[in-house]
């Protein structure tokens, strides 16, 4: 497979718009995709420039999920929600999910990404 890319700004709407530009893809990887990106919108902040890549053969091996964004500052942490919890579950959620996953710094950016088998 050839790698996907898909630069857009995180808003709400572009939730739907990157599930069903992934819509012949797994729904797990659709699913990691989209905790990713509304994890952009809610803690670097709705209209950030991200870019989001989906490397590798679903079912055949693994697959690489990866948003990047300009914020260095803004790193995902996995938090214990509790049942009431309104939110709190996405990294969470990625890690369950996910055969491993982590950040890539660099001076101007930041890549989330994350592994399934």
């Amino acid at each position: 497979m050839t790698p996907r890319e898909l630069r857009l700004l995180a808003t709400p709407k572009a939730v739907p718009e990157l599930r069903h530009h992934l819509r012949d893809l797994d729904f797990d990887v659709r699913l990691c995709a989209t905790e990713l990106l509304t994890n952009v919108i809610n803690h670097v902040g709705e209209g950030t420039p991200v870019t989001v890549r989906v490397i590798g053969e679903p079912g055949h091996g693994h697959t690489r999920i990866e948003v990047t964004d300009p914020d260095t500052r803004t790193l995902p942490v996995l938090l214990s929600a509790s049942a009431t919890s309104e939110s709190g579950r996405g990294m969470a959620l990625l890690d369950a999910l996910t055969d491993r996953w982590g950040v890539d710094q660099a001076p101007d950016r930041k890549t989330v990404w994350c592994e399934l088998s």
